[in-house]
């Protein structure tokens, strides 16, 4: 399966968007093919970058851009780069410091984003204040369950994109009060 690249005008959109919420966050980008939204993350100041692609060779690509970026911004922000089956993955959960900005850009055709996003809620990913990025064709009416708050839509072409942010009472209890506060 090939890469579909967030194309430039659509990575400008979302870093926008984001702005403030970028230097020091915790991102993680679910299928993330090349690497490229991580790379702007981690241009703009984030600390801590995580990769999921599933695809060997993708995921070479991706550590290496990642690496290249780093070292060309001169930060030394921390990158993690996993090489598995997205909801196996997310499935397994995580009791770590959760993420500050998920960026998840599966490849259109697949219809995984009730089951990620569900994941993403109760695995221990996020916290009241994380916001997730669902890229997606526009011509896919991509609808949040009620346990997501919709902080902005935006279609570029055949893209759009889903801003959302977890409803408080959604989250895997004590995700915000209880979970340590560690570093991967």
């Amino acid at each position: 399966m090939g890469t579909r690249p967030t194309t430039a005008r659509v990575r400008e959109a979302v870093m926008n968007i984001l702005g403030p919420r970028l230097p020091g966050c915790r991102w993680l980008d679910l299928c993330s093919g090349s690497g490229i939204m991580g790379c702007e993350a981690l241009q703009r100041g984030a600390s801590k970058v995580v990769a999921v692609e599933s695809h060997a060779s993708t995921a070479r690509t991706c550590e290496q851009n990642l690496k290249q970026t780093r070292d060309g911004c001169n930060t030394n922000a921390s990158i993690v780069v996993i090489r598995r089956d997205l909801i196996r993955w997310l499935s397994q959960g995580w009791n770590q410091a959760p993420f500050d900005l998920v960026y998840f850009d599966p490849p259109y055709q697949l219809a995984i984003h009730d089951q990620t996003l569900s994941l993403l809620r109760q695995g221990g990913w996020l916290n009241t204040s994380s916001w997730v990025i669902c890229e997606h064709a526009s011509d896919h009416d991509l609808k949040a369950e009620s346990t997501w708050t919709v902080v902005d839509q935006r279609r570029y072409g055949l893209t759009s994109l889903l801003f959302l942010t977890p409803l408080t009472h959604s989250l895997h209890d004590g995700i915000d009060s209880k979970r340590p506060q560690t570093n991967l």
